[in-house]
């Protein structure tokens, strides 16, 4: 295993990827601790996948190779499965619990995934599925589900909470503030019944 602490963001262009990753990276800096980070855009404007690498105390490159991630935060179940195979033993899947599904599959003909099977295929590795979309709506503003999916991370990330909204605070829009705090909020309330459960099991 990797001796940084690393974290994969994986979702579509759009899902606000680089700020979350922006946002990881200024927490750890408000604590003194070392990170590096990539992001790899893709397709990114036509739906493609966009990935961000966040290794926090890490002495080697950006890039997080696969079976290192100790939490991987997926803002799209499809993308969560296809970047299951980065996860460490040991490590989180935090997973929004909706999906967009690509034009690629209507265009070739090939079955549409539901909700079932990808829930099914992930259950293979350790899942926390949050509703972000929804709890976003709840916090004033669909396009916080990112800060949504972050503070529902938060439980296993290695960073304290007021670290991380203190970042958010900082990078998001000032007129967004309150939206995002309640957002982080209402993230943070999600990952604990994930983190209650895993402690249960």
């Amino acid at each position: 295993m990797s001796t940084s602490f690393d974290v994969l963001m994986v979702g579509i262009g759009g899902q606000g990827i680089i700020l979350a990753s922006n946002i990881l990276g200024e927490a750890c800096l408000a604590e003194g601790r070392s990170v590096k980070g990539a992001e790899t855009h893709g397709m990114a404007q036509r739906g493609g996948s966009v990935e961000g690498h966040i290794r926090i105390d890490g002495k080697f490159g950006p890039l997080i190779p696969p079976g290192s991630a100790r939490v991987i935060i997926a803002f799209d179940m499809l993308e969560a499965l296809r970047y299951a195979h980065f996860l460490a033993p040991g490590g989180m899947i935090v997973s929004n619990s909706h999906f967009v599904i690509p034009t690629s599959v209507y265009m070739q003909g090939v079955p549409v995934p539901d909700e079932k099977s990808l829930r099914e295929r992930l259950s293979a590795w350790p899942l926390c599925l949050v509703d972000a979309d929804g709890i976003a709506a709840e916090a004033g503003s669909f396009l916080s589900q990112n800060v949504v999916m972050i503070g529902a991370a938060s439980w296993f990330l290695p960073l304290k909470p007021a670290s991380l909204l203190g970042a958010i605070e900082r990078l998001v829009p000032q007129k967004t503030v309150e939206i995002n705090r309640k957002a982080f909020e209402l993230g943070r309330a999600a990952g604990e019944k994930c983190r209650t459960e895993r402690q249960g099991a």
